[in-house]
């Protein structure tokens, strides 16, 4: 069984609900705290044991190039500043050498279309899956434990976390079979089912480890919903053929693409940080208490 090596990172979106700010800026690019957010997916890659990294980008989108390049003008006046701190942080997050490759996806025609555009990159071998809108906290990455399961069980695996039954239909949906090495048997998938007929409320968070078969599937598959080439279409004829197994995530997934996601990603992520927590919760709960104070005024 060949190891998973390789993470595909789908960046070509316009990032329409965040304009005006993406009109010049890559959404994948906006700050949670002090990192863009494509910096979070990738460290959750490289903890997983990923070494080459593989982005899906599109037109405006170089300066995620330029991020994970070395910047030697910067780095000089780092160094003559004496912040040798600052230079091993960006040290600590920058690829090696032939790590990084970058292909453009030329039409906006879905995500199954960008995952077939890195066909040649990723070639005969498995490969995971991170879309960059979606990220994770907890002790251990969503990938790291999705690899673990992958070496037990081969095959194609798919972290899921649990929703509201009630907003199952606003997601694609797993259904849970037996319990097996930590993970279970996916027996069904289905994208946005109808209220009431969902196989769970297990959905689908962004995160996928996915056979090289799926590339043949894409290539000659239909246009489906949104009139774009569905990822789920796709691993829906690959279920045929080969395992799925569900890995059951249970840390916190911040949406990243919504504007409220983004917000509370910064909020949580700057919590968490020992530099900036008591600060942050202190402006936070002023805010709030400000904000009720207005309401209770009748104001606003």
């Amino acid at each position: 069984m060949k190891r998973v090596r390789k993470a595909v990172f789908p960046v070509a979106g316009l990032g329409t609900r965040f304009l005006p700010a993406t009109k010049a800026i890559p959404k994948e690019m906006l700050t949670v705290v002090d990192r863009p957010v494509i910096q979070y997916v990738v460290d959750e890659a490289r903890e997983a044991g990923i070494e080459h990294f593989i982005f899906v980008t599109g037109r405006n989108k170089a300066v995620i190039e330029d991020h994970f390049d070395i910047q030697f003008e910067l780095n000089q006046t780092l160094a003559q500043r004496g912040k040798d701190d600052q230079i091993a942080k960006l040290q600590r997050m920058q690829p090696l050498a032939g790590q990084t490759s970058f292909t453009r996806q030329q039409e906006p025609l879905g995500l199954g279309h960008a995952v077939w555009c890195a066909r040649d990159l990723v070639g005969d071998e498995p490969f995971a899956l991170l879309l960059p809108d979606m990220i994770m906290q907890s002790q251990k990455s969503c990938m790291a434990g999705m690899v673990e399961l992958y070496e037990k069980t081969g095959g194609n695996v798919v972290a899921v976390q649990e929703c509201d039954p009630a907003d199952a239909h606003k997601y694609g949906i797993v259904g849970k079979g037996a319990e097996k090495h930590g993970g279970f048997e996916i027996t069904s998938m289905v994208e946005k089912p109808k209220p009431g007929t969902a196989p769970s409320n297990l959905y689908i968070n962004g995160r996928y480890i996915l056979q090289p078969e799926i590339f043949s599937i894409l290539e000659k598959q239909e246009r489906g919903a949104g009139n774009e080439i569905q990822l789920t279409d796709g691993m829906l004829k690959l279920e045929k053929q080969q395992a799925f197994h569900g890995y059951h995530y249970r840390g916190r997934t911040y949406d990243c693409g919504s504007p409220e996601g983004f917000v509370e990603a910064n909020v949580a992520f700057a919590l968490a940080r020992s530099d900036l927590s008591e600060k942050i919760a202190d402006i936070v709960a002023g805010l709030l208490d400000e904000k009720k104070g207005t309401r209770l005024r009748g104001v606003g």
